[in-house]
């Protein structure tokens, strides 16, 4: 059986997700949904009724990190795993306190007892952080911890990219700018119809 993935081409959690699927050279079917127009085989495989969600023969992966590990764990090309421990510290930082703030600042809207300015600050204090431990990567070589958070930043950076843009993170930006400029980048934001059950199944990569 070919893995089925749930995917929402804008969602930063299912971008992680395609991004290890696509370094790992694996091949799944890519089902694009809706979030507004969820599909019925969608709410039944998924727990949490959230992408990515990724069928196997034998399991249900829920998580988008699961996917990534999962992904890199039959094929690690690039040895994106072969990181120090620091790197999943750097994720849980970015996964917990900075997508708080990020969701906070982005759809202040939806979150009235929480002041935006503030809440951007506190992403801003992370985001200040990293650029301190970037070179050219956050380690000496591409690892999980870059391609789990890149997709993050690059949701915070276009709440307002001039704002971001001014900021001192020339090594975060410079960081940023080379993933969104990528192949990669471009490989994995292809746009694909909505799925509907009885579709003929679309391969990613």
């Amino acid at each position: 059986m070919t893995p089925v993935l749930y995917s929402f081409r804008r969602c930063p959690y299912a971008m992680r997700a395609r991004l290890a699927i696509l370094s790992a050279g694996l091949t799944v079917e890519l089902r694009e949904v809706v979030l507004r127009d969820k599909p019925a085989a969608f709410l039944q495989a998924s727990p949490s009724a959230t992408v990515p969600c990724l069928v196997t023969s034998d399991a249900v992966i829920d998580e988008s990190l699961d996917v990534m590990i999962w992904a890199l764990r039959q094929r690690d090309r690039e040895g994106w795993l072969t990181m120090p421990d620091a790197g999943f510290d750097w994720i849980a930082q970015a996964d917990g306190p900075f997508k708080h703030a990020l969701d906070r600042t982005k759809y202040a809207n939806r979150y009235p007892d929480s002041e935006a300015s503030g809440q951007r600050q506190i992403a801003a204090d992370f985001l200040a952080a990293l650029d301190g431990q970037i070179e050219t990567w956050i380690f000496d070589r591409p690892s999980l911890a870059d391609f789990a958070i890149l997709p993050f930043v690059r949701q915070f950076a276009f709440i307002d990219k001039d704002w971001f843009d001014a900021q001192p993170w020339p090594k975060l930006q410079a960081w940023l700018c080379r993933f969104l400029e990528s192949e990669r980048f471009a490989d994995i934001m292809a746009k694909y119809p909505q799925w509907h059950d009885g579709d003929a199944p679309t391969l990613f990569p």
